[in-house]
């Protein structure tokens, strides 16, 4: 897929632009330094319609980043939001994958950053699954990545573009490896987060997650949370030693683009029997059923998209 050749629609500083007319200039800030802040989100198709899960979260927490790194985005919330469910129904999709970003403009260059305009986009389409669709099912192997995670830095634990560069080199050290996923750990060796996913394991049927000394503050993570509460499943956050993850019953990443994909191997250490465990099952099954508007408990994260 080559995006710059998709059609359709992308809401651009308060306007629809046709999708290969939205353009930037070569010496935008952002694509030189790396500061801006974005989301993905997700839109399902529920018995009820397109609808898109958790929005004003995903929408508060671009706003957390923004101020994090002092960007100031030039539109509310409420707008941002009528943004995300306008590109959907514009472009006429049942279900999508969303990316609102917020990124400074090419009034200066060097890191400064002052007395520069500040942009927001929305695009929307079509991305069925992330990873190979038989993950879900058989799960990932996983290779320990050589980077580390920065422990307690607001601005490497925030949603901001040049963060994620990190996460391309480790990601792709592992596929080089021949892995299709990686596990990094933070600077004093506990697990962090995948390269773009949290992390859970299962131990003794107890469901543990690494707190957020290192890790995005994801919002599937909150509802894999929330869920297993729902479920009585017991739960942990804490500190997680990689010799812990070797041995654990069960593993898995979550994610709004890999959803709940577990993980089957980790250096080539086969995460018990290697496929995927009756928690992590249970646990997707229902995040896939909340998402698609099957069940009659929080409706509050369902966001209607209008036809």
């Amino acid at each position: 897929m080559n995006f710059a050749d998709l059609d359709g629609f992308i809401w651009l500083d308060g306007e629809l632009v046709d999708w290969k007319k939205a353009k930037i200039h070569v010496l935008t800030h952002t694509l030189h330094y790396g500061l801006g802040v974005f989301e993905g989100v997700r839109a399902y198709s529920t018995p009820n319609g397109t609808s898109i899960f958790r929005l004003n979260d995903h929408t508060n927490r671009l706003f957390k980043s923004a101020e994090t790194v002092s960007l100031a985005i030039p539109f509310s919330d409420e707008e941002l939001n009528e943004a995300q469910t306008r590109i959907v129904s514009h472009n006429r999709l049942k279900e999508s994958y969303i990316r609102p970003m917020c990124f400074y403009g090419s009034e200066g260059m060097g890191i400064r950053a002052d007395n520069l305009s500040v942009h927001t986009m929305v695009a929307a389409w079509e991305w069925p699954s992330y990873m190979h669709p038989e993950a879900q099912e058989k799960g990932i192997s996983v290779k320990v990545s050589s980077l580390r995670r920065q422990v307690g830095n607001k601005v490497a634990l925030a949603k901001v573009n040049g963060n994620y560069v990190q996460s391309i080199v480790a990601l792709n050290e592992a596929i080089e490896q021949g892995f299709e996923e990686a596990l990094m750990l933070d600077t004093d060796d506990f697990v962090a987060e995948g390269t773009g996913e949290n992390f859970f394991m299962v131990k003794d049927n107890k469901l543990v997650t690494p707190d957020l000394d290192a890790s995005l503050d994801g919002i599937t993570r909150r509802t894999i949370i929330h869920l297993a509460q729902e479920l009585n499943i017991d739960f942990e956050e804490r500190k997680i030693k990689l010799e812990e993850v070797l041995n654990c019953d069960e593993a898995f990443f979550t994610g709004t683009a890999v959803e709940v994909v577990p993980i089957n191997s980790v250096d080539n250490k086969t995460i018990s029997d290697g496929i995927r465990g009756p928690i992590t099952e249970k646990l997707q099954k229902t995040y896939l059923d909340q998402v698609r508007g099957k069940r009659t408990v929080n409706l509050d994260w369902h966001t209607p998209v209008e036809s």
